[in-house]
C-alpha cells in the first residue's frame, strides 16, 4: 500500500479546500462486504493533478463533474484526478468494501453467547480507505453527512445524533468541521442506557449479551462521565462542541479507545463480567476522562500532521489522570501512573527506536503510526505535568484556552501551541519546549549529601540536560513506633541544575529526590537511604512516594544496579504489609513477568516462583476478614500464575471457590485452567467442558489461550498453523493463541519453534496488515527465550528479512529488551 508523505499532504493540503462529504453505508448485502457511496464537495485553488484515497474490494464507479473515469486507474488506494481545473468540483466513488476481523476500518464481530452481529469503524492514521473514499490527512478537515442501511432491529451510531427513516434507513445530523480519522460509525442489536446532561443526550452502549453487566456499571460510569465533562467546562473556556456524548463499548477492539467525536469507542473488556480491583475501575475512569479530553484537544483543535501526534495523546494523558484525581472518587490516579505507565514511557525511551515527545522527522503515515507508544502517552504526559509544576496551573489552563481560541476547528502544530502558551506568562516556554520535547533519553538525578557540624547539605548530580522542578522529601525514623515507621519531616522545592548546595538540617533517614513524582526521571539513592528503603518501604506514609521508590527499584535492576534477587527479597519483606492496589498489582507483575521469567535463570526461576507464591499467601492470610476484595483478588489472581504445582488451584476449580472467597468467576476459571494447561493438569476435554459453560467470546479467547498452553506437540502444531498459515483468527483470538504458545515451563518442547517466528512473522506481518503484525512482535515473540541464539536470529531478520514498518519497530524494541535481559543475567551495567 502506498503510504502518505508529508510533503504530500503539504502539496495536497495547498491544492484543496475540503467542503462537504456525503456517505452513504449499506451494510445489508453479505457477511463478508458492504457498499459504499461518496459524494465529496471540494475546491481546488489551482490548476493541478492530485489523488483520492480509498482501499476497496471492487470500485464499482468513479464520477467527477459529471463525467465518469476509469475505475481501472486505481493504483494501490490511490485514484488519480488528473488536470482538475481551479474551481469547485464534485467527486462521486461507489464501491464494495471488506469488513475486517483484525479491528481496522469496518470491523464485523458475531457474538458466539446469541448470534448477534455488530459492526463498527476504527479510521485511525489511513483505515478511513477501508470504509470509504476521502482525502485522507488530518488538516484537511469537512462537515460529513452520513447514512446508512441497516439490517431491521439493528441501532446506528455515529457522530452526530441519528435519526431512524423506516426500512433500515438511519441518517445522523451532520458534523461540524472534522478530520477523516474521526468519522465512526458503530451499528448493531445494541443494548443502551441513555441519559441528559447539559441539555446533550448522553447514551452508553453495548452489545446484548453484555447488558447485565453494563446496567450493574451504569450509574458508576455515566457518575464519571457527568463529573468529567463539568470539571472539563471548569477548566476550558470552549463548551462541548458536538451534538451528542456516546459512549460505544464495542468488540475486539485494537486500541483501549478512541476520540471519534460525539461517539467515543471502548475496548468492550471496560464492561467487567467478573470481578475487578477499584485500580482496574480507576482505569476506566482515567480512559473515559482522556477520551472526553480529546473532544478538545485533538477533535475541536487537530494536529496539522502526524508529528504532533503528542499534542493529541500527552494532553489527554495528563488530562485524564489530573481529571480523574480533581473530579471522582479515584483521587490516587498519579500512583497508578506512576508505578505502571510510566515505566511504559521509561523502557520506550531507552531503546534504540526512542524519539522525541514532538518529533520532528516523521515522514509519512508508516512511520507515524510507530510513534504510538509510551514516549507520546507516558513521557509526554509527564512532561506536561513538570510543565504544570514549573509554570503553574493557572498559566497552563490560560494558554490552553487561548490555544482553543486561535484554533477551533482547525489545525494546529507544536509551534502554535507553545506561542498559545508563551502569551500568557514571562516565562520561556520555547526554550523548556526545546528541552523537553525535542530531546530523548531519560535523565538520572542522584542525591549527594556533605556534612559539617553536624548540619547537610544536598548536591544532586544530574545526569542529562533538561530542568526540573523536583520535590525532595525528607523522611525520619519514628522513634514511638517499633516498626520503621518513616515521617515527613519536610518536602523541600529544589531546582535542578541548582544555584547551590540545598541545606537540609540534620540527617534525614530517607531522602527521597522527586517526591511526589512530578517530574520524569530516574532517581538514585545514597547509601544511608538505600538501607532505609530496605527496612522500612513499606511504612512510607504515602503510596505516590512509595510508587517512586518502587520504580528506582525497579529501574536500578534494569540498569544493572540492583541484582533481582534483591528486588524479590525487597517485594517479598514489603508487599504483604502494602494496602494501595496499583502498587501490589505493579510491583508482582514486574516480578513475575520480568524478574523470574526474563532476568533470573531457568535454574533460578522455580525459586523465585515460590517467593511470589508465598507472598501471595500472605496476602490472602490477611486479607480473610473481608475487608480488602481488590487486595485479595489481585492475590489470588497472581497465586494462580505463579503455581507450580496444580493441586491447590485444582482444588479451587472443582469447588468453584478459593477458600473464604472469591468464588471463581469465568475469568478466574479460565485464568485456573490457563495454568494448569502449562503445567500439563487438564486436557481438551476440560477446555471443551469449560468452553460449553462459558460460550462468550471471552470464553472463546480463554479457550484459545489454554489449548494453545497445553504441553504437547499437537496442541503447538495446531496453534502454530492457526496464527501463521491461516487468515482465519481475529486480532484477540490470534492475540490469545500466542499468549498461550511460549511458556518457559515449556522451553524444550517449542525450542524449533524460536527460527520459525522470525521466517513467519514477516510473511503473515505482510498478509495481513499492521494491526496482526503488532499482534505477532507483542504477544507472538519467543521471549522466553532468554539467549544469544534467539538475539542473533532476531537482528538477522532485522538486517536482511524485510519486515513490515509495525513489525520491524516491534520486534527491534522486543530484541532490545532481550538484550537487556541478557546484561542483567551477566550482571553488566548498560
Amino acid at each position: 500500500m502506498s503510504v502518505l508523505t508529508r510533503d504530500e499532504a503539504q502539496t495536497r493540503a495547498q491544492l484543496l479546500d475540503v467542503h462537504r462529504y456525503t456517505i452513504a453505508l449499506d451494510l445489508t448485502t453479505g457477511d463478508e462486504t458492504f457498499e459504499s457511496l461518496t459524494v465529496i464537495r471540494f475546491a481546488a485553488r489551482t490548476g493541478a493533478d492530485t489523488f483520492v484515497e480509498l482501499k476497496p474490494a471492487e470500485l464499482r464507479s468513479v464520477v467527477l463533474d459529471g463525467e465518469s473515469l476509469d475505475p481501472e486507474t486505481l493504483d494501490d488506494n490511490r485514484l488519480p484526478l488528473k488536470n482538475l481545473a481551479a474551481g469547485e468540483h464534485e467527486l462521486r466513488i461507489t464501491a464494495s468494501m471488506r469488513y475486517s476481523r483484525t479491528g481496522e476500518g469496518m470491523h464485523r464481530f458475531t457474538d458466539p453467547a446469541d448470534g448477534e452481529t455488530y459492526v463498527y469503524t476504527q479510521m485511525f492514521m489511513d483505515d478511513v480507505q477501508r470504509v470509504f473514499a476521502a482525502f485522507d490527512q488530518p488538516d484537511l478537515k469537512a462537515v460529513f453527512e452520513l447514512s446508512v442501511t441497516a439490517p431491521e432491529g439493528w441501532t446506528v451510531l455515529a457522530n452526530g445524533i441519528t435519526e431512524q427513516l423506516g426500512e433500515g434507513r438511519w441518517t445522523a445530523a451532520p458534523t461540524p468541521l472534522i478530520s477523516t480519522y474521526l468519522v465512526a460509525v458503530a451499528a448493531g442489536p445494541w443494548h443502551s442506557v441513555r441519559t441528559e446532561h447539559r441539555d446533550l443526550p448522553f447514551g452508553i452502549h453495548c452489545r446484548r449479551s453484555l447488558a447485565p453487566h453494563l446496567d450493574a456499571d451504569a450509574d458508576e460510569i455515566l457518575d464519571v462521565t457527568r463529573a468529567c465533562f463539568d470539571r472539563y467546562h471548569e477548566k476550558f473556556e470552549e463548551p462541548y462542541p458536538f451534538d451528542s456524548y456516546d459512549q460505544a463499548f464495542v468488540p475486539e477492539f485494537n486500541a483501549g479507545a478512541m476520540e471519534n467525536p460525539g461517539l467515543v469507542t471502548f475496548r468492550d473488556d471496560f464492561v467487567y463480567r467478573s470481578a475487578v480491583t477499584d485500580t482496574e475501575r480507576q482505569t476506566r475512569a482515567m480512559v473515559i476522562a482522556h477520551e472526553m479530553a480529546h473532544m478538545w484537544f485533538g477533535d475541536l483543535v487537530t494536529l496539522r500532521w502526524w508529528d504532533d501526534i503528542w499534542l493529541n495523546e500527552s494532553f489527554a494523558e495528563y488530562m485524564g489522570y489530573q481529571t480523574t484525581a480533581e473530579a471522582t472518587r479515584f483521587t490516587d490516579t498519579w500512583t497508578e501512573f506512576g508505578v505502571v505507565r510510566k515505566a511504559w514511557g521509561y523502557d520506550a525511551d531507552q531503546r534504540p527506536s526512542t524519539h522525541p515527545v514532538a518529533p520532528e522527522n516523521v515522514e509519512d503515515t508508516a512511520s507515524a503510526l510507530l510513534n504510538f507508544d509510551g514516549i507520546s502517552y507516558a513521557k509526554g504526559a509527564s512532561a506536561l505535568r513538570q510543565l504544570v509544576t514549573w509554570l503553574g496551573e493557572k498559566d497552563f489552563l490560560a494558554g490552553i484556552n487561548t490555544h482553543f481560541a486561535r484554533h477551533k476547528f482547525g489545525n494546529a502544530s507544536l509551534a502554535d501551541f507553545i506561542d498559545s502558551l508563551a502569551s500568557t506568562t514571562e516565562r520561556d516556554v520555547h526554550a523548556w519546549a526545546d528541552a523537553w520535547l525535542r530531546t530523548t533519553g531519560v535523565d538520572t538525578l542522584t542525591p549527594a549529601v556533605t556534612t559539617e557540624a553536624g548540619t547537610c547539605a544536598l548536591t544532586v548530580e544530574h545526569t542529562g540536560s533538561r530542568p526540573h522542578r523536583i520535590a525532595v522529601g525528607l523522611y525520619d525514623h519514628d522513634l514511638s513506633d517499633d516498626e520503621g515507621r518513616l515521617t515527613l519531616r519536610e518536602r523541600l522545592d529544589v531546582d535542578v541544575p541548582q544555584s547551590a548546595p540545598q541545606p537540609i538540617g540534620k540527617p534525614p533517614a530517607l531522602l527521597l529526590l522527586n517526591d511526589g513524582d512530578l517530574t520524569y526521571t530516574k532517581v538514585r539513592f545514597d547509601a544511608a537511604s538505600a538501607e532505609a528503603v530496605g527496612t522500612s518501604l513499606s511504612r512510607l506514609p504515602d503510596p505516590l512516594t512509595r510508587a517512586v521508590v518502587w520504580n528506582s527499584l525497579r529501574d536500578a535492576v534494569r540498569d544493572g544496579q540492583l541484582a533481582p534477587g534483591a528486588y524479590l527479597e525487597t517485594a517479598r519483606a514489603h508487599l504483604p504489609r502494602e494496602t494501595d492496589l496499583a502498587l501490589v498489582q505493579g510491583v508482582l507483575a514486574f516480578a513475575s513477568a520480568q524478574i523470574a521469567d526474563r532476568y533470573l535463570t531457568p535454574e533460578e526461576r522455580p525459586a523465585a516462583l515460590a517467593t511470589l507464591a508465598s507472598l501471595c499467601r500472605d496476602l490472602i492470610r490477611r486479607t480473610e476478614d473481608g475487608d480488602h476484595p481488590g487486595l485479595r483478588l489481585i492475590a489470588v489472581r497472581h497465586f494462580i500464575d505463579v503455581a507450580a504445582h496444580p493441586e491447590t488451584i485444582t482444588a479451587w476449580l472443582a469447588d468453584g471457590t478459593v477458600p473464604g472467597g472469591p468464588e471463581l468467576d469465568p475469568d478466574l476459571r479460565w485464568r485456573v485452567l490457563a495454568r494448569l494447561a502449562v503445567l500439563g493438569a487438564t486436557d481438551e476435554a476440560a477446555i471443551a467442558a469449560e468452553l460449553d459453560r462459558d460460550p462468550s467470546a471471552n470464553g472463546r479467547e480463554g479457550a484459545a489461550r489454554c489449548r494453545a498452553a497445553l504441553p504437547d506437540e499437537k496442541a503447538k502444531r495446531t496453534a502454530w498453523s492457526a496464527m501463521f498459515d491461516s487468515d482465519d483468527l481475529s486480532n484477540y483470538l490470534f492475540t490469545a493463541t500466542a499468549q498461550g504458545f511460549w511458556q518457559p515451563e515449556q522451553a524444550d518442547l517449542v525450542r524449533q519453534y524460536v527460527p520459525r517466528f522470525y521466517e513467519d512473522a514477516v510473511a503473515v506481518a505482510a498478509r495481513r496488515g499492521p494491526a496482526i503484525a503488532d499482534a505477532v512482535g507483542r504477544w507472538a515473540f519467543p521471549a522466553y527465550a532468554v539467549d544469544a541464539e534467539n538475539l542473533t536470529l532476531g537482528e538477522t531478520c532485522l538486517r536482511d528479512a524485510g519486515p513490515t514498518p509495525s513489525l520491524r519497530r516491534k520486534l527491534a524494541d522486543q530484541l532490545d529488551d532481550l538484550a537487556r535481559a541478557l546484561r542483567v543475567r551477566e550482571g553488566e551495567t548498560p
